[in-house]
Parts: C-alpha cells; sequence; structure tokens
C-alpha cells in the first residue's frame, strides 16, 4: 500500500538510456501521458526529483545513472543481460528485467517454480532468433537453468531457410522473432512446450506496463528480480 509520503506532485520523468535497437525503439512505441513524459538519456539539466531510467545501453553510461538514481532515489530498470548490477547492494531501487514480454515472464516464473519436477527426463531445448543475434539468448539459459541442464544441450537456429521450412517462423518475421521450443522425454512419453514472439511490439508493451507498477509503488533500496514483479501480481 502506497504511504502518504509517496502521493505523487509532479510528473514523472521516465529516462530510456541507450542508442541501439531497443533503446530507439522504446523510444518511438512507448506511449507517454498526461502524468508521465519520456525523453533520452542523458539530458542536459536532469530534474532533481524521483524519474525512472531505462536502461538498454551496453554499459557505458550506469556509472552516471547510477550516481543520479542514488541522489534522486530514481529506479533504475535494467534491460541488459549479465548486468554488473547484480548481487550489489544499492543506495536506490534496482529492477533486474533482462525480457519484457510479460507473458513470456510469465511462462518463465512457471518454469523456476516446476522445473524440478523433470529431474531425470531427456530434455532438450531449440531456439530461434533474427540471423543478426549471434549469442546465446539469456531466455534460452534461463530455460536450461530452471529445467537443470546445461546451456550445451540448447540447440541454436540462425538460417532462414530452416527457420520457415522446419520451425514455420514466417518470412516477414525472419528479421525479428524468437522461438523456443522444450521437448521432455520420459520413455513413451513426451512433453512439448513452444512459445512465439514475432516484431517487437510485446517488449514495448512490456516496458510500458512494468512503467505503470514501478509508479505505482514506493519501492525499496534493494535489487529486485522482474520475477517478483510478476509472482506479487503487479504485472
Amino acid at each position: 500500500m502506497t504511504s502518504p509520503l509517496f502521493q505523487k506532485e509532479q510528473s514523472m520523468q521516465v529516462y530510456i538510456a541507450g542508442t541501439g535497437k531497443l533503446a530507439t525503439e522504446l523510444i518511438e512505441k512507448l506511449s507517454p501521458r498526461n502524468d508521465l513524459f519520456i525523453s533520452r538519456w542523458p539530458c542536459e539539466s536532469p530534474p532533481h526529483a524521483r524519474s525512472i531510467v531505462i536502461h538498454a545501453g551496453s554499459g557505458r553510461e550506469i556509472g552516471a545513472i547510477a550516481q543520479f538514481c542514488s541522489s534522486t532515489f530514481s529506479v533504475l530498470l535494467e534491460l541488459s543481460t549479465g548486468s554488473s548490477l547484480e548481487g550489489i547492494h544499492p543506495s536506490f531501487p534496482i529492477v533486474l528485467c533482462p525480457n519484457t514480454n510479460i507473458l513470456m515472464l510469465k511462462f518463465m516464473c512457471m518454469l523456476e517454480q516446476s522445473g524440478a519436477m523433470f529431474k531425470g527426463c531427456e530434455i532438450q531445448i531449440t531456439e530461434s532468433h533474427q540471423a543478426s543475434k549471434t549469442s546465446l539468448p539469456g531466455t534460452a539459459v534461463q530455460m536450461a537453468n530452471a529445467l537443470g541442464i546445461s546451456e550445451s544441450q540448447i540447440t541454436s537456429v540462425r538460417n532462414g531457410l530452416q527457420q520457415v521450412s522446419e520451425l514455420h517462423i514466417p518470412h516477414e518475421h525472419l528479421a525479428r522473432h524468437a522461438f523456443h521450443h522444450i521437448n521432455i522425454h520420459d520413455g513413451p512419453c513426451a512433453i512439448s512446450m513452444e512459445t512465439r514472439v514475432y516484431g517487437d511490439s510485446p517488449y514495448a508493451s512490456g516496458v510500458q506496463q512494468i512503467i505503470g507498477a514501478i509508479d505505482q509503488r514506493e519501492l525499496q533500496a534493494r535489487v529486485y528480480s522482474i520475477t517478483e514483479f510478476i509472482k506479487n501480481g503487479w504485472v
């Protein structure tokens, strides 16, 4: 429940830090409200008031962002995977959110809570993303960790012909998609789970919901995982 001291007296400023594709998509697709203003980080003279800073960059600006958040008790929403902010004890709220697709986050929470039940089964994970993505996706790694298997058991597909013919990825989404398929075998019994994300809209809409959840709550000076938001029913 929000305390009286937390009642907002002014509009909330949201900064987007980063110059890559995700940061640009957020600038273009996030919807400002009468009480919510969105702009790129940094601005010439940031207000000395509580804000939300969304980090979707390489990490070069983390130091300056952390200093700003500490002095204003602003919230840092970290969208990068493997962030240097993991495991620290901050003087301001940090929300770690390597995936902003809300439905996917709920699916990942389900796997984390139930994955140990499949110990001893034969498990394979196949993931597919656009050819420009050369690294192993963090979501696939999380799936492997939740199911108790090694990253070496993840099969990555980047060939367009294979993506269309075998995984049935539509041609129009080859340039931007996220596909994960989990097969769990135990003798004659098998379970398959599949996730598909096409385009960029699920990520921006997810960030919009997370911003709303942050804006409505008095977060503590600590590191939050976005799964905590999911489990609490905040998004």
